[in-house]
């Protein structure tokens, strides 16, 4: 009975009924749970935060692990709240923010950095957080390969040692201006989560769970924890003896303050509609991005719902995910470069744009974010660009291309070869429902027999490369420098024929070339803004646009709804401190910035 009493506060709108009524259509009765621990007796909702992401078929799959590094665990429902980094980085304000490290020092010639540590940082179960924990981590990370970020961690990393509770020295095997970056500050989905030495070791990472409410397990450094965790929704209540309330972290979170959220309550995503129903009603605070169509017909019937362009087009921001067409390079036909140039030339992306989005979208070359610091890069490829017009739409070009490698088309107007006709089935999430059956049209204009569809297990397929045809991806890409994008593309993160393992870079299209390695190898031995990455990004996408490993599609934008009846403070063009991703491991920048309107 105490349970149910605190689920009806956390939705409460005035009365028990409605209370009922809103608990009910969120999931939020579901007995079917890991674990409760105590929580807040009662909630408002307007101390509340809600809201829809992840899960499968309504539920999460996810329940129960709260080992970061174990298999099935996901930090984007809710769990971002929970950890910590050393240093956050904002993209969209350009900004490092040391957190749960004070500072750092790298050495002249990049072959080490020196980690300061707070002294005042603890982990949730009251124990300090010092640098022990720190060269635990990364030390674990090095002698495992299974784990994410692990063949990294081998690769660069010669020694982590602690040299005292609030001193971490990480010596690399060759000079690396770009670890800090890249690996111990938390933005978008990137960066490497902390483990707590004193509950870890000995434990085989890979098995332990690290989830048992009644110990407080898991216990980030975080100002959140879990207090319920069932198929269909997630609790996670805020902790006020946070460590970090009496630090002062700058704007983004000034001391003596805590955030205005009490509860952050995660209910399984399901589709568009029943996302805009409950953002209509209030009874959701924000929700996975929507479709451009969606977004433009629901924001008129709450005027309390904003998105990051207000309720103007695009209706979002740039996200640092790229959309691109994949191919297996390593399967006929799609090892020859001219046939990528060939389905490349059959694409007219502004025409799907123009169709799917009603213009509300971008329109991409390369496989980079349209982001500012990226500008004098992208410029620099020009003469590239000119000479590899990857965005050209040319149906006659595409069929000279066909024609030159021995297709034909057949008595029903696709390109066929020995009797065998080229289908290019796309594969993809619902979230290219709308553009998919666009692009399999285009080509289907183009002589290639295509449509769309969303098997479940088409995610599984492009891993192993079973599926013959085409699939929608994104992929994490660079936001300050060109290196990481080059770095997913090397033959290291290249997965193997007929296997799913491979490095961070999940580089779905299985492209290996050895002079485009070197050119980015060399590329990160040189600091972030020196002259000499331009001219070696310009060398690496020369090779790139020749062999067109994915054929660049669009821009991903997040059209992310956000509901100011009960908070203000989202992020948006005016107020740009953070992208508004809140599945994202930045989501704590949001929470110490949203304040409660009522």
């Amino acid at each position: 009975m105490e349970l149910k009493q605190t689920r009806e506060g956390v939705l409460r709108l005035g009365s028990a009924a409605s209370a009922a009524a809103v608990a009910g259509t969120l999931g939020l009765f579901d007995a079917r749970q890991v674990g409760a621990a105590p929580a807040n007796a009662d909630v408002p909702r307007n101390r509340t935060l809600v809201y829809l992401n992840g899960g499968s078929g309504g539920k999460y799959t996810d329940m129960g692990i709260g080992n970061p590094y174990a298999a099935g665990s996901s930090h984007q429902q809710g769990n971002a709240s929970m950890w910590e980094p050393l240093f956050y980085y904002s993209a969209f304000a350009d900004d490092m923010i040391p957190w749960l490290a004070s500072g750092y020092t790298y050495a002249e010639d990049y072959s080490s950095v020196t980690v300061n540590i707070r002294k005042q940082a603890k982990w949730g179960d009251g124990q300090a957080f010092t640098a022990k924990d720190v060269a635990f981590t990364f030390n674990l990370l090095k002698d495992n390969q299974k784990l994410t970020y692990g063949g990294d961690m081998k690769k660069y990393i010669k020694s982590v040692e602690a040299t005292d509770d609030q001193t971490v020295v990480f010596t690399f095997n060759s000079p690396n201006p770009r670890f800090l970056f890249e690996y111990l500050a938390f933005k978008f989905d990137n960066g490497v989560k902390l483990l707590p030495k004193h509950i870890f070791e000995g434990k085989e990472v890979t098995e332990f769970m690290w989830f048992d409410l009644e110990k407080g397990w898991p216990c980030g450094t975080g100002p959140y924890k879990i207090t319920l965790w069932s198929e269909t929704q997630k609790f996670l209540d805020r902790r006020d003896d946070w460590w970090g309330k009496d630090v002062d972290f700058g704007p983004a979170s000034p001391a003596g303050s805590v955030p205005d959220v009490q509860r952050i309550v995660c209910v399984p995503y399901s589709d568009d509609n029943r996302a805009a129903q409950l953002l209509a009603s209030n009874e959701v605070d924000q929700s996975l991005d929507l479709r451009p169509g969606t977004i433009k017909s629901l924001l008129p019937q709450n005027k309390a719902l904003i998105t990051h362009s207000f309720n103007r087009p695009p209706f979002g921001y740039v996200d640092w995910w790229p959309n691109s067409v994949w191919v297996n390079t390593q399967a006929e036909p799609w090892n020859d470069p001219e046939i990528r140039w060939a389905l490349a030339y059959a694409i007219d992306n502004q025409g799907a744009v123009d169709v799917a989005y009603e213009g509300a979208g971008q329109t991409t070359e390369l496989p980079y974010p349209d982001y500012p610091a990226l500008k004098a890069y992208k410029d620099s490829v020009k003469d590239l660009l000119a000479k590899y017009p990857n965005n050209k739409y040319d149906l006659a070009e595409s069929a000279k291309r066909m024609t030159a490698k021995g297709f034909a088309k057949d008595s029903a107007g696709f390109w066929a070869k020995g009797g065998k006709r080229l289908v290019v089935d796309i594969y993809g999430w619902g979230i290219w429902a709308d553009i998919g059956p666009v692009l399999s049209e285009q080509l289907r204009k183009g002589g290639f027999e295509s449509s769309y569809s969303m098997p479940p297990d088409w995610y599984d397929q492009a891993m192993l490369g079973t599926h013959k045809g085409a699939w929608f991806m994104g992929h994490g890409a660079s936001i300050a420098d060109p290196y990481y994008t080059m770095f997913l593309f090397t033959s290291e993160n290249s997965i193997p024929k007929n296997t799913t393992s491979g490095g961070g870079g999940n580089q779905l299209s299985r492209w290996s070339n050895k002079d485009f390695d070197v050119i980015v190898e060399k590329m990160n031995s040189i600091p972030m803004g020196d002259p000499r990455v331009l001219d070696l990004f310009h060398d690496a996408m020369a090779i790139w646009l020749k062999e067109l490993p994915n054929i660049p599609f669009i821009q991903w934008f997040h059209r992310i709804p956000m509901n100011t009846t009960y908070w203000q403070g989202w992020p948006t063009v005016l107020n740009s401190y953070c992208n508004g991703a809140f599945w994202h491991l930045t989501f704590p920048l949001i929470l110490h910035k949203l304040k409660a309107t009522q």
